[in-house]
Protein backbone atom coordinates (compact mmCIF):
# COMPACT_ATOMS: atom_id res chain seq x y z
CA UNK A 1 0.00 0.00 0.00
CA UNK A 2 1.16 3.46 -0.77
CA UNK A 3 1.55 6.30 1.67
CA UNK A 4 -1.51 8.02 0.22
CA UNK A 5 -3.67 4.98 0.92
CA UNK A 6 -2.39 4.79 4.51
CA UNK A 7 -3.05 8.46 5.06
CA UNK A 8 -6.55 8.09 3.62
CA UNK A 9 -7.31 5.15 5.92
CA UNK A 10 -5.99 7.03 8.97
CA UNK A 11 -8.00 10.14 8.07
CA UNK A 12 -11.18 8.08 7.62
CA UNK A 13 -10.61 6.31 10.95
CA UNK A 14 -9.99 9.63 12.72
CA UNK A 15 -13.17 11.07 11.19
CA UNK A 16 -15.19 8.02 12.29
CA UNK A 17 -13.74 8.23 15.80
CA UNK A 18 -14.44 11.98 15.91
CA UNK A 19 -18.02 11.44 14.80
CA UNK A 20 -18.52 8.67 17.38
CA UNK A 21 -17.09 10.79 20.19
CA UNK A 22 -19.23 13.75 19.16
CA UNK A 23 -22.33 11.56 19.00
CA UNK A 24 -21.56 10.03 22.41
CA UNK A 25 -20.94 13.45 24.00
CA UNK A 26 -24.18 14.84 22.56
CA UNK A 27 -26.12 11.80 23.79
CA UNK A 28 -24.66 12.16 27.26
CA UNK A 29 -25.52 15.85 27.25
CA UNK A 30 -29.12 15.06 26.29
CA UNK A 31 -29.33 12.49 29.09
CA UNK A 32 -28.03 15.02 31.62
CA UNK A 33 -30.61 17.53 30.37
CA UNK A 34 -33.29 14.86 30.81
CA UNK A 35 -32.18 14.32 34.41
CA UNK A 36 -32.46 18.06 35.07
CA UNK A 37 -35.93 18.28 33.54
CA UNK A 38 -37.22 15.24 35.43
CA UNK A 39 -35.78 16.68 38.63
CA UNK A 40 -37.63 19.94 38.02
CA UNK A 41 -40.85 18.03 37.28
CA UNK A 42 -40.48 16.04 40.49
CA UNK A 43 -39.88 19.25 42.43
CA UNK A 44 -43.05 20.78 40.97
CA UNK A 45 -45.13 17.73 41.91
CA UNK A 46 -43.73 17.72 45.44
CA UNK A 47 -44.72 21.38 45.81
CA UNK A 48 -48.24 20.61 44.56
CA UNK A 49 -48.59 17.74 47.02
CA UNK A 50 -47.40 19.91 49.92
CA UNK A 51 -49.67 22.81 48.96
CA UNK A 52 -52.75 20.58 48.73
CA UNK A 53 -51.84 19.02 52.09
CA UNK A 54 -51.50 22.48 53.61
CA UNK A 55 -54.96 23.40 52.29
CA UNK A 56 -56.52 20.40 54.03
CA UNK A 57 -54.58 21.08 57.23
CA UNK A 58 -55.61 24.75 57.31
CA UNK A 59 -59.28 24.12 56.43
CA UNK A 60 -60.04 23.64 60.13
CA UNK A 61 -61.94 20.38 59.69
CA UNK A 62 -59.29 18.11 61.20
CA UNK A 63 -58.65 17.61 64.87
CA UNK A 64 -55.91 19.89 66.20
CA UNK A 65 -53.21 17.22 66.37
CA UNK A 66 -53.80 15.92 62.84
CA UNK A 67 -53.97 19.44 61.45
CA UNK A 68 -50.73 20.38 63.17
CA UNK A 69 -48.95 17.23 61.96
CA UNK A 70 -50.04 17.81 58.36
CA UNK A 71 -49.34 21.56 58.42
CA UNK A 72 -45.90 21.07 59.94
CA UNK A 73 -44.87 18.35 57.47
CA UNK A 74 -46.24 20.28 54.48
CA UNK A 75 -44.56 23.52 55.54
CA UNK A 76 -41.25 21.73 56.01
CA UNK A 77 -41.62 20.16 52.57
CA UNK A 78 -42.27 23.56 51.00
CA UNK A 79 -39.26 25.05 52.81
CA UNK A 80 -36.90 22.33 51.59
CA UNK A 81 -35.18 23.18 48.34
CA UNK A 82 -34.06 20.90 45.55
CA UNK A 83 -30.63 19.44 46.25
CA UNK A 84 -31.02 19.61 50.03
CA UNK A 85 -29.50 16.44 51.53
CA UNK A 86 -32.45 16.11 53.95
CA UNK A 87 -35.05 16.35 51.21
CA UNK A 88 -35.75 12.63 50.99
CA UNK A 89 -36.34 12.41 54.76
CA UNK A 90 -38.61 15.48 54.67
CA UNK A 91 -40.73 14.05 51.85
CA UNK A 92 -40.96 10.68 53.62
CA UNK A 93 -42.09 12.55 56.74
CA UNK A 94 -44.86 14.23 54.73
CA UNK A 95 -45.97 10.82 53.46
CA UNK A 96 -45.94 9.49 57.03
CA UNK A 97 -48.00 12.48 58.17
CA UNK A 98 -50.55 11.83 55.42
CA UNK A 99 -50.81 8.20 56.54
CA UNK A 100 -51.18 9.21 60.20
CA UNK A 101 -53.74 11.98 59.73
CA UNK A 102 -55.82 10.73 56.82
CA UNK A 103 -57.32 7.41 57.80
CA UNK A 104 -60.42 6.12 55.97
CA UNK A 105 -62.87 7.44 58.58
CA UNK A 106 -61.29 10.91 58.54
CA UNK A 107 -61.27 11.04 54.75
CA UNK A 108 -64.94 10.03 54.52
CA UNK A 109 -65.82 12.72 57.07
CA UNK A 110 -63.78 15.36 55.24
CA UNK A 111 -65.33 14.51 51.87
CA UNK A 112 -68.80 14.88 53.40
CA UNK A 113 -68.09 18.30 54.93
CA UNK A 114 -67.76 20.53 51.88
CA UNK A 115 -66.70 20.61 48.25
CA UNK A 116 -63.43 22.59 48.65
CA UNK A 117 -62.08 20.12 51.21
CA UNK A 118 -63.07 17.21 49.01
CA UNK A 119 -61.30 18.88 46.07
CA UNK A 120 -58.17 19.36 48.20
CA UNK A 121 -58.17 15.65 49.03
CA UNK A 122 -58.52 14.87 45.34
CA UNK A 123 -55.58 17.20 44.61
CA UNK A 124 -53.47 15.42 47.25
CA UNK A 125 -54.28 12.06 45.65
CA UNK A 126 -53.57 13.31 42.12
CA UNK A 127 -50.34 15.02 43.17
CA UNK A 128 -49.30 11.87 45.03
CA UNK A 129 -49.69 9.77 41.90
CA UNK A 130 -47.77 12.36 39.85
CA UNK A 131 -45.00 12.40 42.50
CA UNK A 132 -44.66 8.63 42.16
CA UNK A 133 -44.47 8.85 38.36
CA UNK A 134 -42.07 11.82 38.39
CA UNK A 135 -39.76 10.05 40.84
CA UNK A 136 -39.74 6.94 38.64
CA UNK A 137 -39.00 8.99 35.51
CA UNK A 138 -36.20 10.80 37.32
CA UNK A 139 -34.65 7.59 38.62
CA UNK A 140 -34.87 6.02 35.14
CA UNK A 141 -33.07 9.04 33.66
CA UNK A 142 -30.36 8.82 36.34
CA UNK A 143 -29.87 5.11 35.63
CA UNK A 144 -29.49 5.87 31.91
CA UNK A 145 -26.86 8.55 32.60
CA UNK A 146 -24.93 6.24 34.91
CA UNK A 147 -25.03 3.44 32.33
CA UNK A 148 -23.60 5.66 29.60
CA UNK A 149 -20.99 7.18 31.91
CA UNK A 150 -19.67 3.71 32.78
CA UNK A 151 -18.67 3.13 29.15
CA UNK A 152 -14.94 3.02 28.57
CA UNK A 153 -15.04 5.57 25.74
CA UNK A 154 -16.86 8.08 27.93
CA UNK A 155 -14.39 7.66 30.77
CA UNK A 156 -11.28 7.50 28.56
CA UNK A 157 -12.08 10.68 26.62
CA UNK A 158 -13.75 12.39 29.62
CA UNK A 159 -16.92 13.08 27.67
CA UNK A 160 -18.86 13.81 30.86
CA UNK A 161 -16.65 16.82 31.52
CA UNK A 162 -17.14 18.17 35.01
CA UNK A 163 -20.80 17.21 35.26
CA UNK A 164 -21.71 15.75 38.62
CA UNK A 165 -22.86 12.14 38.63
CA UNK A 166 -26.60 12.31 39.34
CA UNK A 167 -28.16 10.32 42.17
CA UNK A 168 -31.46 8.55 42.37
CA UNK A 169 -34.08 9.91 44.73
CA UNK A 170 -35.52 7.44 47.19
CA UNK A 171 -38.29 8.27 49.64
CA UNK A 172 -41.64 6.88 50.71
CA UNK A 173 -44.26 8.26 48.34
CA UNK A 174 -47.00 5.70 48.87
CA UNK A 175 -50.42 7.28 49.23
CA UNK A 176 -52.68 6.36 52.14
CA UNK A 177 -54.93 3.52 50.97
CA UNK A 178 -58.06 5.57 51.54
CA UNK A 179 -56.82 8.31 49.19
CA UNK A 180 -55.93 5.96 46.34
CA UNK A 181 -59.59 5.47 45.62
Amino acid sequence: MSTLEWVTIVVVLVLILGWYLSYSAARLDRLHARVESTSAALDAQLVRRAEATLEVANAGHLDAASGLILASAAAESLATVEGDPDREAVESDLTDALHAALNPITIDALRAIDEPTSESLTRIAAAGVRVQMARRFHNDAVIDVRRVRRKTVVRLFRLAGHAELPATIEFDDELPPSLRG
